[in-house]
């Protein structure tokens, strides 16, 4: 108890009077600068329940003050590290989708069918695509920094202001910032999970374009097959034209060589007419098809009169038992 009390006062006397504590712990308790002991010119001051009590208080709450100081520097830390991780979240997700872009754009949507290689007016046109935005985004954040800074600049003014009229934040002051920081922070997440919603709808949005892209680089390959087989669809066409007209022609010198022979062998009197043979065929046909009728009704009949012989046989039998 007696140590406590000890290194109690020890810390009190660190932050009040350093001097003194720095002076006794040369010097040593009871001996003068010489090193002689020092006589006892009164008598030992001895500190009261009351004194002790007093500056335990100032101690705890020097240690409270520490304490949340420590805290707040603490949740500084912890809030810009957290900054700095969203930051380089942010930044590897804008590598990956940069790097998506490039291969989607150039290493794949550049390359030439026929010869396989990159056309460098493509890449040289992504590149300064990717300055241009580059420069936007950095113009931005420029003028973003300048508004910040100004915004500082005018706080800063207002805190001076405030300093020299002698105002004093009190300790509802601070609640207040800090409900209302607690209210930015609320709407900056807000705005964070805004962003990553959208982030996801333009992710989502960028895959359907591929989609759309990879299903139009497969209707133009369609395409240009169809056109193919157009051309050579064409060309059969012409060919078979070619061909008709030839056997037209062959047809009409037939026909003359075919009416020579009539004539040369007397005409055609005695020759079948094409009516005759025609109907003749379709006689036969209905004849074919008549013939199937009956043999299929005989086949019916038959099949009814076994039926019927066999119900009279069962008949017969019942009536004999």
């Amino acid at each position: 108890l007696l140590q406590a009390e000890n290194d109690l006062f020890e810390s009190y006397l660190s932050r009040t009077n350093p001097a003194l504590l720095s002076a006794e712990e040369e010097h040593g308790p009871g001996a003068t600068a010489h090193g002689r002991p020092k006589k006892q010119a009164s008598v030992r001051k001895v500190l009261t329940a009351e004194q002790k009590h007093d500056l335990a208080l100032q101690e705890v709450e020097e240690m409270r003050s520490q304490i949340d100081r420590t805290k707040m520097n603490m949740e500084k830390l912890l809030d810009g590290l957290r900054a700095q991780m969203e930051e380089c979240d942010m930044r590897i997700a804008e590598i990956k989708k940069e790097a998506y872009e490039f291969k989607r754009d150039i290493v794949v949507g550049a390359e030439n069918f026929r010869t396989g290689k990159t056309a460098a007016e493509k890449v040289v046109r992504y590149m300064e695509d990717k300055q241009r935005t580059k420069g936007a985004a950095i113009e931005k954040l420029r003028l973003k920094n300048t508004t910040l800074k100004s915004q500082i600049q005018k706080i800063e003014q207002q805190l001076q202001l405030k300093e020299e009229m002698g105002e004093v934040l009190h300790v509802i002051d601070f609640d207040q910032l800090k409900i209302e920081n607690q209210q930015y922070l609320e709407k900056i997440e807000e705005r964070n999970s805004e962003l990553l919603r959208l982030k996801l709808t333009t992710g989502n949005t960028v895959q359907t374009l591929n989609t759309l892209k990879r299903r139009l680089r497969n209707l133009t390959s369609e395409s240009e097959w169809l056109k193919h087989e157009i051309t050579q669809r064409t060309d059969s066409i012409s060919k078979v034209s070619e061909e008709v007209s030839k056997v037209e022609l062959e047809k009409k010198h037939a026909e003359q060589f075919n009416r020579k022979l009539k004539r040369e062998t007397g005409g055609e009197n005695n020759m079948p007419q094409v009516l005759d043979y025609v109907a003749q065929k379709a006689e036969l046909y209905e004849l074919e098809r008549e013939i199937k009728n009956w043999e299929r009704k005989v086949e019916i009949a038959e099949i009814e009169y076994t039926r019927h012989r066999s119900i009279a046989r069962k008949t017969r039998e019942g009536l004999l038992m």
